[in-house]
């Protein structure tokens, strides 16, 4: 790459120390004469960067360091080591210059006034951000009409649905048009509909003003249908940096074999189909997962031993590698390691 990236992180790490203390009286007694604290590696040793127009996935367990990760880079958390830069200059410096032009949505937080409807909360942004009313009436009338909101504008925050509320905290975060823009958890207890919605709109505005996007989410849906590149985090280190496509190919170690029998198989012939793999069976669908040198072989035998009327074979969900490669030891998962590469 030669492009200047608008986020570049540089050894990233972060320590906190946590107070411990035993149950009960005297566990609060001692505690005040000699207090014990532990320390607690958040985010160790993290480089990666984000260039113009890239909307890259932070994945990882509960804990691993992804929200973390996001508050250092929006300057909410000083890191204990390494550097950043956020369109060349360092987040908690708090430049009002680099201010205005990133915003951090937070799927727990809010930045709407509650009891204000999204209309006046937009007003109030609009003075705070200093954004010219026309760029401000044309930016608000493009997210209105995108997430399809606008006969909710004048009602209080607090009487809204959560999808309704998540939309309008949307709109909040990109009414003065930030170059970076960073997501945490966006969809977090949306409803389908609501996700998708979301999923769409994040899609179109990175397709209209090419920012650097950077999400997290425990929904791999949401992964696998906004960003082509993740990182993935594992107790604060980042194991895997590049396309999303290639965690498949380089990690699975299964594919799925679907059929649609015409009748559900007996006793024996579960039990023949047992050999070959895990098996499901839900009725008339067969759902085998076998590994992946052997799906040829398998799905014959799956024509052989059952009445197949149709049959697919998928690779193994994204989900459930990001999950191996979470619990894995370094060096395990597939035998890559390195910078950048495997666990």
């Amino acid at each position: 790459m030669t492009s200047t990236p608008l986020i570049e992180a540089r050894g990233l790490s972060k320590t906190f120390w946590v107070h411990r203390k035993d149950a009960g009286l005297w566990g609060s007694v001692r505690s005040l004469v000699a207090r014990r604290k532990d320390a607690k590696e958040a985010v160790r040793d993290v480089s990666f960067r984000v260039d113009e127009g890239e909307l890259v996935g932070l994945v990882g367990a509960n804990g691993a360091g992804k929200t973390t990760v996001l508050k250092m880079l929006a300057g909410i958390v000083h890191p204990t080591g390494g550097d950043v830069r956020v369109l060349g200059k360092i987040p908690w410096h708090r430049d009002d210059g680099l201010r205005s032009r990133m915003s951090l949505v937070m799927g727990q937080k809010q930045q709407l006034w509650w009891d204000l409807p999204a209309a006046d909360g937009f007003l109030l942004l609009k003075e705070i951000y200093r954004v010219p009313e026309a760029r401000y009436r044309e930016t608000l009338g493009h997210l209105v009409e995108l997430l399809q909101v606008e006969e909710e504008l004048g009602v209080q925050l607090r009487r809204l649905s959560l999808g309704e509320r998540m939309k309008m905290e949307l709109i909040a975060a990109l009414l003065h048009s930030p170059r970076v823009v960073y997501l945490d958890e966006p969809t977090l207890g949306l409803d389908l509909g609501a996700q998708r919605a979301i999923r769409e709109f994040v899609l179109d505005y990175r397709r209209r003003f090419q920012p650097a996007m950077v999400v997290t989410s425990h929904y791999m849906e949401d992964i696998e249908r906004l960003c082509e590149r993740i990182l993935i985090l594992r107790q604060g280190q980042l194991v895997y940096d590049g396309p999303r496509r290639d965690v498949v190919e380089r990690f699975a170690r299964s594919k799925i074999l679907t059929a649609h029998v015409r009748h559900p198989p007996g006793d024996g012939a579960s039990v023949s189909l047992s050999q070959l793999g895990e098996v499901r069976v839900d009725g008339d669908t067969v759902r085998l997962e076998v590994p992946r040198e052997r799906v040829t072989s398998a799905a014959a035998a799956l024509m052989e031993i059952c009445d197949v009327v149709d049959l697919s074979i998928e690779e193994e969900p994204l989900g459930h590698i990001i999950e191996r490669l979470q619990r894995a030891r370094r060096g395990e998962a597939g035998g890559d390691s390195g910078d950048g590469g495997g666990p």
